[in-house]
C-alpha cells in the first residue's frame, strides 16, 4: 500500500502500466491502493469478469483492465478497448499477456512475485514517460 501511494503521486494522463504475476500475487490490491491513495473512496472491485473498471480519481481517468478471461482479438474489438489506450487515460492492465499483440507497450511494467512471507515488486520503465515515472517516485 505505501509503494501504491508513491506511484499515484508520479502518474501521468496517457500512461500505461502492466500489472506481471500470478493469481493472488497483489495486482488488483495495488490498483485498489493506488485509487484511494488518489482519493477515491468509492468501491473498488476486480474487473475479472467485465474486463475493465473505469474510475475517476486524482484529477485522472483510470481505466483497470483485468484480462485473464480474455479470449480473442473479435471481443477486444467488440468492447472498444483500443479507444481506452488514447493518451488522456491512465490503463493499468493485469495480465497484458493474454493480448499480446493488442495491448500498447507499457510504460511502466510493474512485476510481482509471491514470496514465503510477503512479496516483491520489481519496476522497470519501457519509456521515456516510465523513465521520467521512476525518477519522480519517492523513496
Amino acid at each position: 500500500m505505501a509503494f501504491a501511494a508513491r506511484l499515484a503521486s508520479t502518474l501521468k494522463a496517457g500512461m500505461v502500466i502492466h500489472l506481471c504475476g500470478d493469481l493472488g500475487a497483489g495486482k488488483t490490491t495495488l490498483v485498489r491502493a493506488l485509487l484511494q491513495a488518489l482519493g477515491h473512496a468509492g468501491r473498488v472491485k476486480s474487473p475479472t469478469y467485465t474486463l475493465l473498471e473505469q474510475y475517476e480519481a486524482g484529477g485522472l481517468h483510470l481505466c483497470h483492465f483485468d484480462l485473464y478471461r480474455f479470449r480473442s482479438e473479435e471481443e477486444w474489438e467488440a468492447a472498444g478497448f483500443r479507444d481506452e489506450f488514447n493518451g488522456r487515460n491512465v490503463c493499468l492492465v493485469e495480465w497484458p499477456e493474454k493480448a499480446q499483440s493488442l495491448v500498447p507497450q507499457a510504460d511502466v511494467e510493474i512485476l510481482f512475485e509471491i514470496l514465503p512471507s510477503g512479496r516483491n515488486i520489481t519496476i522497470r520503465a519501457n519509456t521515456e514517460t516510465g523513465r521520467k515515472c521512476l525518477k519522480l517516485l519517492p523513496n
